[in-house]
């Protein structure tokens, strides 16, 4: 069972940028699809981007293209997420997720505040 373990979250003003990682608990990691979801409060969790195998393919939510910039670094089991030009809309926790042969994995979650 893959274990997944985001880090980088925090408080920001609006018009900042944070970086989220996500680090996996074993090698397969790298051959699995990878991403990142988002939940608000009051709201259900919503898709924001993902990341092929090899990273040669990404796939944005229409929220964030143009602003997030997803990237995977195979060699050290990890995923990140850059987020720039921050909106207070962007407030959720964010959880990356693995897609394994059996099954879909998440992390814990971490907190993303932005502030007007």
């Amino acid at each position: 069972q893959v274990q997944l373990v985001e880090s980088g979250g925090g408080l920001v003003q609006a018009g900042g940028s944070l970086r989220l990682s996500c680090a996996a608990s074993e090698r397969t990691f790298s051959a699995y699809p990878l991403g990142w979801f988002r939940q608000a409060p009051g709201k259900e969790r919503e898709f924001v981007a993902r990341i092929g195998w090899n990273g040669g393919s990404t796939y944005y939510a229409d929220a964030v293209k143009g602003r997030f910039t997803i990237s995977r670094d195979n060699a050290k089991n990890t995923m990140d997420l850059q987020m720039n030009s921050l909106k207070p809309e962007d407030t959720a926790v964010y959880y990356c997720y693995a897609d394994s042969p059996s099954g879909r994995f998440w992390g814990q979650g971490t907190q993303v505040t932005v502030s007007s």
